[in-house]
C-alpha cells in the first residue's frame, strides 16, 4: 500500500512549530510495511492543498493521511479541501456537534458561551466516515471516492490528539488492509561509524530479501532496522531473530541494545543499559568528572535504583580539586597537564579508592570553544577506567560545540563501563 503524508499549516512552513507528526506516522507505517513514498508540507490554502491531493493520487498513492487544519477558524481548511477534491458537499453532523458542545461547555461553563465558529468542526460530507476525538474538539474523518479506492484520512494537528486517533482508529483500519504481518526490530551500535558498519555487513546488505536490513545514522550511534514479513507474528519474530544472530556474530560488542524502538533518547538508552548491567552484576561505581561536569552521573541517576551501584560522583574541575579530592599527584599534573591519560587514570583510581567502589570512571579534556592548542585541540578528551587495581585510559577527539563534546564524552565513558562489564 502506497501512502502519502501531508502536513497542513502555514506555521509549519514558517518554522514556528516542529513537525513531529510526520516522523511519528512514518515510523508507525514502516512497522506495518506500508510504503510512505512522500511527505509534503503545505500552508493553509484550499487550492494548494487540493493540488497536493491531485499530485498524490496521480503518483500512485492509495491513501493520503493529513494532520492539521481541523480547527474552527477560517484558516483551517483540510476538510473543505478534501471535500472539494472529491466533489462532495459538507453538512452538519448532529452527533459530532453535540459532542463538541459538550466538551466546550466544560471549559466555558455554559453552551451559550460556545463560539459560533466551532460548528465548523462538525461539518462533513455524507460520504465521510467520522472519527471521534476523545482528546479534543476536532473529529477526524475518512474521505473517499465512490469506488472507495481513493481515501484521504484527516486527523487533528496536536500530537496528543493525532497519536490517539491514529492508534485507536486509523492503525487498525490500515492493519486490516495489509495482506501479511510486518514486524521490525532495531539493533543499536556504539563506537562504529555508518560507513565502517556498512563495509562489515556488505554481504548481508547486498543479499537481503526477507527480512530486509537498513542502516540509519543517529547522533553518536548507528541503528539497523530488521523488518520481516510473514503470515504470523511468530514467524516474523523467528526470521528477525535469525538475522539479528547473524549481525551479532559479525559485530559483537559494538551492539549495545536490541529492541522494538528507534526514537528514544540516545543518552537515556545508553545510561539505562549501563545502569542495568551494574545492578545485575552487583558492581559499584564512583565517577570523577572534569570536562563533562557531572553529565555521567546525571545520566546514571536517570535509572531508578542506581543508588545500589553509584556510590559517589564528584566534579573536580580545578587542579586543586583533583589533588585534594582524588589524590592526583601534583607532579603528574605539572609534568603532563590536566588533560592527559596519566591524570585521567589517576582520577579514576582516586574515585574508586575513595569509597572502595569496584569501578572508577573519569573524564578530563578540552570541551571548548576556548582552551585548545595544536598539541591538545578542542574536543580532546581522555577517559580513565579503574578496575581491580588497574588503571587504563582511552583518547578521543570529539567534534561539535561545547555541549556536544561534553555529551559525547559522557556517552563514551558510559560505553567504556559497558565494555568492561561485558568482558568481566
Amino acid at each position: 500500500m502506497n501512502i502519502e503524508i501531508i502536513s497542513v499549516g502555514t506555521e509549519l512552513l514558517l518554522g514556528d512549530i516542529v513537525n513531529s507528526n510526520s516522523q511519528y506516522l512514518s515510523k508507525q507505517l514502516a512497522l506495518l510495511g506500508m510504503n510512505v513514498y512522500r511527505q509534503v508540507t503545505v500552508g493553509d490554502n484550499i487550492d494548494r492543498l487540493v493540488k497536493c491531493f491531485e499530485a498524490a493520487f496521480d503518483a500512485g498513492a492509495d491513501v493520503v493521511i493529513t494532520t492539521g487544519g481541523l480547527g474552527p477558524t477560517a484558516d483551517d481548511i483540510t476538510k473543505e479541501s478534501a471535500a472539494k477534491y472529491f466533489g462532495q458537499e459538507m453538512f452538519l453532523d448532529e452527533e459530532s456537534w453535540e459532542d463538541i458542545q459538550e466538551k466546550c461547555s466544560k471549559f466555558s461553563g455554559s453552551r451559550k458561551n460556545i463560539p459560533k465558529n466551532n460548528i465548523k468542526q462538525a461539518m462533513f460530507p455524507l460520504e465521510a466516515d467520522i472519527i471521534p476525538n476523545p482528546n479534543g474538539t476536532a473529529p477526524g474523518a475518512i474521505f473517499k471516492d465512490k469506488s472507495g479506492k481513493k481515501r484521504i484520512m484527516v486527523m487533528p494537528g496536536p500530537p496528543r490528539e493525532m497519536r490517539s486517533m491514529f492508534l485507536n482508529s486509523i492503525l487498525p483500519l490500515l492493519r486490516s488492509d495489509a495482506d501479511v504481518v510486518f514486524k521490525s526490530k532495531y539493533i543499536r551500535f556504539f563506537g562504529v561509524g555508518e560507513s565502517a558498519l556498512e563495509i562489515q555487513l556488505m554481504d548481508l546488505l547486498t543479499k537481503q530479501t526477507n527480512p530486509t536490513v537498513a542502516l540509519y545514522a543517529k547522533e553518536g550511534e548507528v541503528l539497523i532496522r530488521v523488518t520481516a514479513s510473514a503470515f504470523s507474528e511468530e514467524k516474523c519474530e523467528e526470521m528477525i531473530q535469525e538475522k539479528i544472530d547473524e549481525v551479532s556474530s559479525i559485530c559483537g560488542d559494538k551492539i549495545y541494545l536490541i529492541g522494538d524502538d528507534s526514537i528514544s533518547s540516545t543518552q537515556t538508552e545508553m545510561d539505562n543499559v549501563v545502569a542495568k548491567m551494574l545492578l545485575e552484576r552487583k558492581k559499584t561505581i564512583s565517577v570523577a568528572e572534569s570536562c563533562t561536569g557531572g553529565l555521567i552521573a546525571s545520566y546514571l541517576v536517570n535509572y531508578s535504583g542506581i543508588s545500589d551501584s553509584l556510590l559517589e560522583a564528584c566534579v573536580t574541575y580545578s587542579n586543586e580539586a583533583k589533588i585534594k579530592r582524588l589524590g592526583v599527584s601534583k607532579d603528574i599534573l605539572d609534568n603532563y597537564g590536566a588533560v592527559s591519560p596519566q591524570v585521567a587514570e589517576a582520577m579514576a583510581k582516586g574515585a574508586a579508592e575513595s569509597l572502595g567502589s569496584d569501578i572508577g570512571i573519569s573524564t578530563t579534556g578540552v570541551a571548548g570553544p576556548d582552551g585548545g592548542s595544536d598539541e591538545k585541540p578542542v574536543g580532546l578528551v581522555y577517559i580513565g577506567v579503574y578496575y581491580q587495581g588497574k588503571s587504563t585510559s582511552i583518547k578521543k577527539i570529539f567534534s561539535g560545540d561545547r555541549r556536544k563534546v561534553r555529551e559525547r564524552a559522557a556517552r563514551e565513558a558510559l560505553n567504556q563501563v559497558r565494555l568492561l562489564l561485558l568482558n568481566k
